[in-house]
């Protein structure tokens, strides 16, 4: 590591691609790093579903407004150095940014690449977008952002490889290989790959222009009394089938009233997946919380979850 500059990665990715699961593998291979998540959204729980360490953790609003994230990360950025220069043992070796789901990469690649003492203090090592199979080809065409993120992507890494069919990983493999030719793909993250990555020599800069207002929405639900998983499975489940075109991400962490383990919730691309174990604490003041993201308004969604789960709460 060049003494002066900390190497930064860059996780860009659409909605439910994986990126949080990286993040953790990156943690797992390089325990010594820094992380920041620009979360979409009022009620940020990324924090829950990483499997912390101590490592410094920031979390950034704004997850897809341009000036919200120019005018945190900078800052951020410039306290985690003085922390770091300051610091005889050095706290970490590297910096983890996490960007929102929904938003281009380029707020953040202007902040690191433009800002002159920042470029002075940091280099931009790798910006890796995750690229989720099967739902990669429709997001594609739907959303500008997504293509974006492929844009600015030192490497593409693919992933629900297990819930795709040959013919799609095939289409979508051929589809990347004319969108971005240059850009490395790869189907698994093998050991240690991260000591590997190479800075590129060369880089483009961002525009300096405003990005295009988004359409996306976002409510959230605190549980304070959550259902079982079997009842919460039953509902969800009917959301995504019902809203299948509409919403796009469901992401949430769940403390069970018998203080078994808590556990992560992820739907994506009309798919529920099975819950997964955390190993973050059971807390009495620590509500239960739900995420919903769409690319419409979802308050009635929002409502009828309410009126369901009030059902079961009677029963």
């Amino acid at each position: 590591m060049n003494h002066l500059k900390i190497p930064v990665i860059v996780i860009t990715g659409f909605l439910g691609s994986g990126k949080t699961t990286l993040v953790n593998r990156l943690l797992a291979e390089t325990p010594k790093s820094a992380v920041i998540i620009n979360e979409f959204g009022s009620t940020p729980i990324d924090q829950d579903l990483l499997q912390q360490n101590g490592m410094p953790l920031t979390m950034l609003a704004g997850g897809c407004l341009c000036c919200q994230i120019k005018g945190t990360l900078s800052p951020t950025l410039k306290n985690l150095w003085m922390t770091w220069n300051s610091a005889s043992e050095k706290p970490f070796d590297r910096i983890i940014i996490e960007t929102s789901g929904i938003a281009s990469p380029e707020p953040i690649l202007d902040t690191l690449l433009r800002e002159r003492w920042l470029a002075k203090h940091y280099q931009l090592q790798q910006i890796i977008t995750t690229i989720a199979i099967p739902s990669a080809l429709e997001q594609l065409q739907r959303f500008a952002e997504i293509n974006a993120q492929i844009a600015w992507a030192d490497l593409l890494l693919l992933t629900h490889i297990d819930n795709a069919s040959q013919q799609q990983i095939s289409e979508v493999e051929q589809h990347l290989a004319s969108l971005a030719p240059a850009t490395p793909t790869i189907k698994h993250w093998q050991s240690n790959q991260l000591t590997k990555l190479k800075t590129p020599t060369i880089r483009a800069l961002p525009e300096q222009a405003s990005l295009a207002n988004h359409s996306f929405h976002s409510i959230s639900i605190d549980l304070q009394n959550p259902p079982s998983w079997q009842q919460l499975q039953t509902l969800l489940q009917d959301i995504v089938d019902r809203y299948s075109r509409q919403l796009l991400r469901i992401k949430g962490v769940i403390y069970p009233n018998d203080n078994s383990p808590a556990f992560a919730i992820h739907a994506t691309a009309n798919t529920l997946y099975p819950p997964t174990a955390l190993t973050i604490a059971q807390s009495a003041e620590q509500p239960s919380k739900l995420v919903f993201i769409g690319c419409v308004n979802l308050d009635n969604l929002k409502a009828e979850l309410l009126d369901q789960l009030d059902l079961i709460n009677q029963a």
